[in-house]
């Protein structure tokens, strides 16, 4: 990594995504500098996926990413997201699985990820296991709160079932 491209990359950094014109123009450049820099794309990517909603795209400069470091850290977390807003779900499941292979990478975050991809197919229960497993990897109170919050939800969506068995005792 130069030093010039560190400064671009770290300048898009901080506009983003605050100021796009100016993270999108930090961003070319330090692009310009070091096409290959897996951190650029995979902001790239995300300012295409989370603020273009443009996910075609994003996956484009994820996927290059990944290409070039498969063991970015950053990358897989933003580009699952973009997978299953796009409703990849296969893909999505893959990349999970390989991240969670990755050393240093956040696995709370990834069975949190995981437990989504349950949810949009359907299966509540398996998105609640998930997230039990995602509980053993916070090791802050802010990443338990969030899981905590997901199951609560979760739960709101299942049905009740004190109502059913309500119904068949009065049948």
């Amino acid at each position: 990594m130069t030093l010039t491209k560190s400064k671009y990359y770290f300048e898009a950094l901080d506009h983003y995504p605050y100021n796009l014109p100016e993270c999108m123009e930090a961003l070319n450049y330090a692009l310009s500098y070091y096409p290959e820099d897996a951190d650029a794309l995979c902001l790239m990517g995300r300012i295409y996926s989370e603020m273009l909603n443009n996910y075609e795209q994003a996956k484009h400069y994820f996927e290059e990413a990944m290409q070039y470091d498969v063991t970015n850290i950053n990358t897989p977390q933003y580009y699952i997201i973009c997978l299953l807003n796009n409703e990849d779900l296969h893909e999505a499941e893959k990349l999970i699985s390989y991240s969670l292979k990755i050393k240093g990478v956040d696995k709370a975050t990834l069975w949190l990820y995981r437990s989504m991809l349950s949810e949009k197919r359907g299966s509540l229960v398996n998105a609640l296991k998930f997230l039990t497993e995602a509980e053993k990897y916070c090791f802050t109170e802010c990443s338990l709160s969030n899981i905590k919050a997901r199951r609560k939800f979760i739960k709101s969506k299942m049905p009740k079932k004190s109502k059913i068995r309500k119904k068949k005792e009065t049948e």
